[in-house]
């Protein structure tokens, strides 16, 4: 019967194909019975269980002692305000699991536990796998590494209890000073970004794990990070039809279970106007806020875009979620309270992570009191949620084992697979000194520069594999023919003095910039000033190759150098994989997903041989 099934599914595939049309994916949604089972458990709820619901909180997990008033206040927003659901951030494996766990007990109805899992659970757990970013991925040019990377993700999250993974990220990065999206993205092609985060959907949701589009409706073309301030797209509908909407647009045909509103400003779709607080929360993620003066309301907040665009323009019947809603977008115009009931109103689903979680719980019950919101809108987004539990089976079982964890999380398929693709990634942009591949018999001293805007950056993993090569196969073999030196923003003189004796002693220098995408940091995408007046020294003095381990577009900041490579992240996997390509080991094969600058377009890469 079920062969029978298939056949004639891909018949009927072969028949609208032949017809000249598409068929339409199947989408990933509930079942009959899920539906059903949410609608009798509503019925048993009251409202203040149902407005909850709503709310999913942050966590970092750490052991927690039971009696401990963390425990404890985490206990309370499970047992008492009956919250939906909670996404983990940073911490320890088995800390994340064990609590993840222990709240499920708690839960009368189960959570739905979420994480930031873009670039697999490495993101966000210590000790695990981290694959490069999305902007490598394209620039192998292959689908299929996505689809394979959603599949692994989808994996590990279920072996972790984790049941929605917000990505893939399919903001469109045609602005290179966007401050957080970057090679968080796939590209500045509207097309390839969609094409990539379809794959990745498909993977990812063929695990059973919600995939969610974010950020609606596009941070790509944006200067403002949302954590710090609103950012401002303002811009024709047709525009973002061609760049912003499109890559939402495929998600939705493709099935994507969830999507994720934004803190984005577009004035030429709703222009609502909104101003400043005078009193507003402490900032959660920066101390630097931006203001903006004269804008409009953010689109978490907007009837016009969630209800008017995203629902009934595009179909999505998913589950929508606010982004963050303790980031600066949103709380320095609006208070909590009101912030909440204005995107139940706008249309969402869940609001995740409040900075005050009773306020909104109040503010809700407020509004359905004086009748702003009916109790039939709030039912709606409950239960959707409630059958999204019910078809992942967290009513017959919410908690997961531990004992085999250490086998699916970061094994072994899943490193080499991370390995496969920053291979196929390393993009070479211009070797015009001609000084690559470095040769076995190369005798010259190379000082590695380590050029970082975060104290985060790891940069040894590239070191070590670089000089060990050199030991192994240079003439010369000895340790003194690689010397090494870092640059963070708060290096001091004597130090930047050290390291510029010690350039002056060498032949060539390798500057690998490791200016990484960081949320909330007003530096996020810039290199800091002592590393940016000893490069342009080594650009005049020495022979210099570049690497960006991060932010691609710094090639535009020194137009003047000879050797520059992409590498689009600070991962080991594409660590390993540049200082394999410099020796020849490995080809550079990775083709430019953006634009650098004049002269550098998208599907730019060169290639050397071995």
């Amino acid at each position: 019967m079920v062969r029978r099934s298939v056949t004639i599914s891909l018949l009927l595939i072969f028949f609208l194909s032949s017809m000249g049309l598409e068929a339409e994916r199947i989408k990933f949604r509930p079942s009959k019975e899920a539906w059903q089972l949410a609608d009798e458990k509503l019925k048993q709820m009251t409202l203040d269980e149902k407005i909850g619901q709503l709310i999913h909180i942050g966590i970092n997990a750490k052991f927690l002692p039971q009696d401990s008033p963390e425990f404890i206040a985490l206990k309370r927003q499970v047992t008492e305000n009956k919250i939906g659901g909670i996404i983990f951030f940073m911490g320890n494996v088995y800390d994340t699991v064990h609590l993840i766990n222990r709240m499920q007990e708690l839960a009368d109805i189960p959570l739905l536990i979420s994480a930031d899992f873009e670039t697999g659970v490495g993101m966000r757990l210590e000790n695990t796998l981290v694959f490069p970013w999305n902007m490598a991925i394209a620039a192998t040019g292959n689908t299929d590494f996505a689809r394979k990377q959603g599949e692994i993700i989808a994996r590990e999250s279920k072996a972790l209890g984790v049941h929605q993974v917000f990505a893939p990220v399919v903001d469109v990065n045609n602005n290179p000073e966007n401050p957080v999206i970057n090679v968080r993205s796939y590209g500045e092609d509207p097309k390839m970004v969609a094409k990539f985060a379809v794959a990745f959907i498909e993977g990812l949701q063929s695990g059973a794990v919600l995939a969610t589009a974010k950020h609606f409706p596009g941070h790509g073309d944006t200067s403002v990070d949302s954590h710090r301030g609103l950012p401002v797209i303002n811009v024709t509908r047709k525009r973002l039809e061609e760049y912003e909407f499109y890559p939402f647009r495929e998600a939705i045909r493709a099935g994507v279970a969830s999507v994720m509103v934004s803190h984005i400003s577009l004035p030429r779709i709703d222009d609502f106007p909104v101003s400043p607080l005078k009193e507003r929360y402490k900032p959660t993620y920066t101390d630097v806020e931006v203001i903006t003066e004269g804008t409009t309301i953010p689109a978490t907040l907007s009837r016009r875009i969630v209800t008017g665009i995203l629902k009934k323009e595009m179909g999505f019947d998913g589950l929508i979620v606010t982004d963050a809603m303790n980031m600066s977008g949103l709380t320095i115009y609006f208070n909590q309270d009101e912030a909440a009931v204005r995107a139940i109103e706008a249309g969402v689903d869940v609001l995740l992570m409040p900075a005050n979680v009773d306020q909104v719980l109040k503010g809700l019950r407020q509004a359905v009191a004086s009748g702003r919101i009916s109790e039939e809108r709030i039912n709606e987004s409950v239960r959707k949620q409630l059958a999204w539990k019910y078809h992942l089976g967290l009513h017959k079982k919410k908690t997961v084992s531990i004992d085999d964890i250490d086998k699916i999380v970061s094994n072994k398929e899943a490193r080499d697979f991370a390995d496969k693709i920053a291979e196929n990634a390393i993009t070479l942009v211009k070797n015009e000194d001609g000084i690559l591949p470095i040769s076995a018999d190369d005798k010259r001293r190379f000082f590695f520069l380590a050029i970082t805007n975060s104290e985060e950056s790891d940069s040894t993993i590239f070191f070590r594999t670089f000089r060990n090569k050199k030991l192994t196969t240079s003439v010369r073999g000895d340790l003194e023919s690689v010397d090494f030196g870092l640059i963070k923003p708060d290096t001091n003189a004597s130090q930047i003095s050290d390291i510029r004796k010690r350039i002056e002693a060498s032949d060539v220098v390798i500057a690998g910039f490791f200016v990484r995408v960081r949320s909330g940091a007003k530096n996020s995408i810039e290199v800091p000033e002592a590393g940016k007046e000893i490069v342009k020294q080594i650009i005049e003095n020495k022979k210099l190759i570049a690497i960006s381990f991060g932010n691609p577009y710094i090639l535009r900041e020194f137009p003047e150098m000879k050797t520059y490579i992409v590498a689009y992240g600070d991962m080991p996997s594409l660590q390993r994989a540049t200082a394999l390509a410099l020796f020849g080991e490995i080809d550079f094969r990775g083709r430019l997903p953006i634009t650098i600058m004049p002269g550098y377009p998208s599907g730019l890469g060169l290639s050397i041989k071995k």
